[in-house]
């Protein structure tokens, strides 16, 4: 399977924080928002990764990440001229994608709890998988509606009237069809290619599958000043209290068996003195070394 981060778009909801570094680039407590989805991703087992952004962005993205190989992962990275809709990010990677089934994450979501990601992708054979997530304002969203079965059998964007409090978040798996799909779609009145077209044709084909998240886990979505405050707040909580880091990749890739201890061992030995290496080498390395014994 193929990943993509979506981490285009203006950003106009965090101006001015976005006058100088992409919304996919801010700090979500200690580390860069792009490192969360990227996580998900390596955490789920996906080494080819996409990453498609601004022609203006791109480079610094480039300057952060590489070419994977540090986490043992192969990066292409796109350019989106023009935000023309979450869909839009299938026909930027479509040769990229080749015959393979895909998963796109938005760059701007934080997942965190549980494993319910990985065994999505792990069981995927072909259709659709996206997920439901209960919240207080439904309207904000792609809404699902579920039949006394638990079955999906409406979903609708951001409707006035919702039909139910389970919002779709912005992790979607598609098989092959994704290219045809969308293609065919049809702009909205808004000029996009609406992610939740693409959801209604694969129900309309009774090949979608709709997984509830359970009550513990974790949806964050970082895309306006006050959520972005938020997300930070909700990381350190964890971290401090746990005393482990969310959206490590180098922590992941290790654990995914990406990358060898030895590696890791060179990676971190060649970052400057800080909390983020002081967690690697201590809580990771160290740890790794003490069960080898």
């Amino acid at each position: 399977m193929k990943g993509i981060i979506l981490a285009g778009g203006a950003g106009s909801r965090l101006y001015p924080l976005t006058l100088v570094a992409s919304k996919q680039l801010q700090p979500v407590y200690d580390k860069p928002m792009i490192y969360y989805p990227l996580t998900t991703l390596i955490e789920g087992g996906i080494r080819d990764i996409c990453i498609i952004s601004t022609p203006h962005d791109l480079p610094r993205f480039r300057q952060l990440l590489g070419d994977g190989s540090r986490f043992g992962l192969k990066f292409d990275y796109r350019e989106q001229a023009k935000p023309e809709g979450i869909a839009q990010a299938f026909l930027i990677a479509e040769n990229f994608i080749g015959h393979d089934n895909v998963t796109l994450i938005l760059g701007d979501n934080i997942f965190y709890g549980g494993d319910t990601f990985q065994r999505a992708f792990a069981e995927f054979k072909s259709g659709a998988t996206v997920f439901g997530y209960h919240v207080q304002d439904p309207e904000r969203y792609g809404v699902v509606e579920f039949d006394a079965n638990g079955k999906a059998v409406s979903i609708e964007e951001k409707p006035l009237l919702p039909k139910s409090n389970y919002a779709v978040p912005g992790l979607y798996i598609y098989d092959n069809e994704i290219i045809s799909i969308v293609k065919n779609l049809k702009p909205s009145a808004r000029g996009e290619l609406e992610i939740t077209a693409v959801n209604v044709e694969y129900l309309r084909r009774g090949t979608l599958r709709v997984q509830r998240l359970a009550r513990g886990f974790a949806w964050l979505d970082a895309g306006t000043s006050s959520s972005l405050h938020e997300a930070s707040a909700y990381v350190q909580t964890i971290e401090k209290r746990a005393g482990i880091k969310i959206g490590c990749p180098e922590e992941a890739a290790f654990q995914s068996g990406f990358v060898a201890l030895t590696a890791l061992e060179k990676i971190v030995g060649e970052m400057p003195n800080c909390e983020y290496r002081e967690y690697l080498a201590k809580e990771v390395v160290a740890e790794a070394k003490r069960l080898k014994k």
